[in-house]
């Protein structure tokens, strides 16, 4: 018996609400509280406020293998160069929690991973520092300049900067998420589940832009799986070329985190992907597969979820996810 296939993608999405893992959730929203006050005190007046610059603050996380973005916006005088501000903080967050988690220097973050709680749980938390790029004007312009601690893509390691409005990229996928009634943010999610279970390195970013660009590219439209379809062709077709400007700063290229063979590997992905589930509908459960922790209900698995109206505009059902 074949799968229908929106009544599966339904399911995906119902069993990887962020909210079916409240009390891990919660645990990560605790631990960045913490850590937020925890900078504050070390570092006083030299930042601005830290805040959730990830996929929680978008409305776009799934609820396996997720963490945490904090963004930590210093003062132009606070560092001399980009580079020692991205040392001192890796030196504190070292030496105040090394006994609890394992700290690493990662691309533009400083990544904590605690180890697991006496529930097994493990919190994940990045912290990405930037500095303001005009003295005195970051809330007024949200403008940051980041430091490129490892090769990010086309981007080389020990860049000055990546020059950016996190919070404009924040209100770019919420605004359209908004405007799309969930549309964009289901896509996304469905893609993030693929990464996650593929074990593909390749940041929530680009494929929440390559999501946007492929909708509006392709002027989408249909039931779930005929909208994901559509986006996943876009990818395979146009990732090697594509061209995704990043909403904080036009000039910074985010198709360039991916190097010119992660796009051929990443177009070769989408076009067996596409292949298998026409060869044999059932495939699409190897690609998207339902969290078994949290199965579905009937009414989840539902295929009526989704519907188009005469004139073509797709429809959303009443429920959110995430």
């Amino acid at each position: 018996m074949s799968t229908d296939l929106n009544k599966h993608l339904n399911c995906v999405l119902e069993s990887y609400k962020i909210k079916k893992e409240q009390v891990l959730l919660d645990k990560h929203i605790s631990k960045g509280d913490e850590i937020k006050e925890a900078l504050e005190e070390k570092y006083g007046t030299n930042i601005y406020t830290p805040f959730n610059s990830g996929s929680y603050a978008k409305n776009t996380a799934v609820n396996k293998k997720f963490d945490f973005d904090f963004m930590v916006p210093f003062k132009r005088d606070a560092f001399d160069t980009l580079e020692n501000m991205f040392t001192d903080l890796f030196e504190f967050l070292d030496d105040k929690y090394k006994s609890t988690a394992i700290i690493k220097k990662q691309k533009v973050s400083i990544g904590l991973e605690f180890y697991p709680d006496d529930d097994g749980d493990i919190i994940k938390i990045d912290i990405v520092p930037g500095r303001e790029l005009n003295k005195d004007q970051y809330e007024k312009d949200n403008k940051l300049n980041l430091y490129v601690n490892q090769t990010f893509g086309k981007l080389n390691a020990g860049s000055d900067y990546i020059r950016s409005n996190i919070q404009a990229q924040i209100s770019k996928i919420k605004d359209r998420a908004t405007k799309e009634k969930d549309t964009i943010r289901s896509i996304i999610r469905l893609l993030k589940v693929w990464k996650i279970n593929r074990n593909q390195q390749i940041k929530s970013f680009f494929i929440e832009l390559i999501t946007i660009k492929a909708i509006d590219s392709k002027k989408v439209s249909g039931d779930l799986w005929e909208l994901l379809r559509e986006v996943l062709e876009f990818i395979r077709d146009e990732v090697k070329t594509v061209s995704l400007p990043d909403p904080g700063n036009t000039s910074n290229e985010v198709a360039d985190t991916l190097t010119d063979y992660e796009k051929i590997a990443l177009s070769d992905n989408m076009k067996y992907l596409l292949e298998r589930v026409e060869e044999n509908s059932d495939n699409i459960k190897i690609y998207f597969p339902v969290n078994e922790k949290h199965p579905c209900t009937e009414e989840s698995k539902s295929g009526n979820k989704y519907e188009i109206k005469k004139e073509g505009v797709f429809v959303p059902p009443p429920v959110r996810f995430g």
